[in-house]
């Protein structure tokens, strides 16, 4: 049995808010575990994320943007994000993307992203 690859979750929203939900979502309906706090990224090196690793062009900017290490691989973690609708864009960065060491060597850097909302419950 192989070593557990983690991967990292990138959401980027329209506000804080949208992202605290989305986070929430991943947690609990998406039943991915949070290896770290996420962290506060910069919006532009989200979207920059987001095209260097979807490889589309950026269709909008986000105004707000977190970044969480999973204990998911990044498979796993995509198939679990296909069955909820958090209500920001995610991104699932593996090691096969460029840009998975870098976040490896700088994740624990970035600012802690501040969880305050409390999500509706219905």
């Amino acid at each position: 049995m192989g070593i557990e690859v983690k991967s990292f979750a990138v959401i980027r929203g329209d506000n804080a808010d949208k992202v605290n939900v989305a986070l929430h979502d991943l947690e609990h309906y998406g039943r991915m575990r949070f290896v770290s706090k996420p962290k506060r990224i910069e919006p532009i090196f989200a979207d920059n994320l987001l095209v260097s690793v979807a490889g589309v062009p950026l269709r909008a900017k986000c105004n707000s943007a977190a970044l969480v290490e999973l204990d998911n691989n990044a498979g796993a973690a995509i198939s679990k994000l296909r069955k909820i609708h958090p209500p920001a864009h995610v991104v699932i960065v593996s090691p096969r993307h460029d840009v998975y060491e870098e976040l490896m060597d700088k994740s624990e850097l970035y600012p802690e992203f501040e969880r305050t909302f409390e999500p509706q419950h219905h």
